[in-house]
């Protein structure tokens, strides 16, 4: 596990249907939801509507159209896996087979609008095709989001601080934390079965059917 202050990375999220233009989610000031169906298929994963979240891209990594999470005040990045224990007659040990790799992304935020309450309660698996997906269709290519995270953001001139892209993510969680003498904060969690990407620049190419 990993914990970094918001000031050092920068985040940007983007959906995962691999159309030219993407299904870009948008969100209002006031919670209304429009989904633009982009057409043809590309090689680039969608990008989420700069109208949901607010907020500056810096010249260090662009990611189609999406811009840097504002108001990010923790980042929580978390890499396990899932074991299946098997036991034998006789021995106190077990073996643990080893069934699948999990990353865990959990960004904090002081909150400032609905945005992610309506991320979670309605997009918990992104969407495809213009239209939003339940989690009761088989899994594929345009399922869930891509969550980048920018480390050293403030670098101006190559080599740009690393980008760690997590693919194929859907969320798993959100809560708000209520302070009456305070900001309140929320965080929202995003989580993976597909292996991250590592390097200085941000993973933009569409999942295969191969890697699911």
């Amino acid at each position: 596990m990993v914990y970094m202050l918001g000031r050092d990375v920068s985040v940007y999220i983007t959906t995962e249907d691999p159309r030219s233009g993407g299904s870009n989610i948008d969100i209002d000031a006031a919670g209304s939801i429009t989904i633009a169906n982009g057409g043809a298929a590309s090689s680039t994963a969608a990008t989420l509507a700069a109208g949901t979240l607010s907020g500056t891209l810096d010249d260090d990594v662009t990611v189609g159209d999406a811009q840097a999470l504002a108001n990010l005040t923790g980042v929580d990045l978390s890499i396990g896996a899932m074991d299946e224990d098997i036991s034998y007659f006789g021995k106190r040990s077990i073996t643990k087979a080893e069934i699948k790799k999990e990353t865990t992304v959990s960004l904090t935020r002081k909150k400032i609008n609905n945005h992610w309450d309506v991320l979670f309660n309605t997009f918990r698996y992104g969407c495809s095709g213009g239209v939003e997906l339940t989690g009761l269709e088989e899994v594929g290519i345009g399922t869930g989001y891509r969550i980048h995270v920018e480390l050293n953001p403030s670098s101006s001139t190559a080599p740009y601080g690393d980008v760690f892209s997590v693919k194929g993510a859907c969320i798993q969680s959100h809560t708000t934390s209520v302070n009456a003498d305070g900001v309140q904060e929320e965080t929202i969690e995003f989580m993976s079965y597909i292996d991250p990407s590592i390097g200085q620049a941000a993973n933009q190419v569409a999942i295969t059917p191969a890697i699911l």
